[in-house]
């Protein structure tokens, strides 16, 4: 038995396990706490318990793949590797996430109306404004405007104005 095949056959096991177990969570939006994070930062243990893995086993390994019916699995799927960076549209890298809608719609609101959506007056919403640094020009002035168009600088500023101060 090779020395390293009690190391890497355990971080090949467990580190798949994880790989997958967070990927499924991740794929069906299910995930909650560190499960990304723990599938992005730890899949790096896949990689060394597979390499690993495959230097212990070399030899073995050759002998599998060079079977006809490995060979055609091992095709498929480095075919469909390569096919997975085909560009499908201008858009296709980033879902927008389902909030998006409404942070922009409040983020083109007139300061009036932001003011109202916080129950507050237009002093008070152009106070809290200018403590997050938006300028507010004029009645029509809007988050969007004074941000621009960055989806999370429009939602860091109107959670600010909007949340209830404890």
């Amino acid at each position: 038995m090779h020395a390293a095949r009690p190391w890497f056959t355990p971080l090949t096991i467990g580190s798949f396990v994880l790989v997958a177990v967070t990927g499924v969570l991740l794929f069906f939006r299910l995930d909650s706490g560190l499960n990304k994070l723990a599938h992005e930062c730890l899949s790096g243990l896949l990689l060394i318990g597979v390499a690993g893995h495959v230097w212990a086993n070399g030899a073995l390994l050759k002998r599998h793949v060079a079977m006809p019916r490995a060979r055609w699995i091992v095709g498929v799927l480095l075919t469909t590797l390569a096919l997975s960076f085909v560009r499908l549209g201008p858009n296709e890298r980033r879902e927008k996430p389902p909030f998006a809608g409404p942070i922009a719609a409040l983020a083109a609101a007139p300061l009036p109306v932001l003011a109202q959506v916080a129950g507050v007056s237009r002093e008070q919403m152009q106070r809290r404004l200018a403590l997050q640094g938006v300028v507010v020009v004029n009645n029509a002035s809007t988050v969007a405007q004074s941000v621009g168009t960055e989806l999370y600088r429009q939602a860091e500023v109107l959670n600010a104005v909007l949340t209830v101060p404890h």
